[in-house]
This record gives structure tokens, C-alpha cells and sequence, in this order.
């Protein structure tokens, strides 16, 4: 399950940033904060699951 949370975190990452970009690209500042905001959502998944693993050892 931990493994399972980590890609999903690096995907939000990841299509955070593309949607951030493409945003960027077109002016729009709506699809900008929707990447920002992705994330921020990954990165926040990604913290809980390293506490997690730290807790487990």
C-alpha cells in the first residue's frame, strides 16, 4: 500500500507541475493555481508517507 501512495504522490507532483506549465504558457492563471495546488497536494502525500516509514523502522 505504501508503494501505491508514493507513485500516486510523484504523479500529483508531476502533473502539478505540467498543468503549472501549461498554464504559464497560456496565461491562465486558473489552470496555474490548479497546478500549484496539485502540488502541493502530492507533496503532502508524499511528507505523510515518509513519517510513516520513519515510524515503521
Amino acid at each position: 500500500m505504501a508503494r501505491n501512495q508514493k507513485a500516486r504522490a510523484k504523479t500529483e507532483q508531476a502533473r502539478g507541475k505540467a498543468k503549472e506549465a501549461a498554464g504559464r504558457a497560456v496565461g491562465n492563471e486558473r489552470l496555474t493555481a490548479e497546478g500549484r495546488a496539485e502540488q502541493s497536494k502530492g507533496d503532502a502525500r508524499q511528507a505523510k508517507e515518509k513519517t510513516k516509514d520513519i515510524f515503521k523502522h
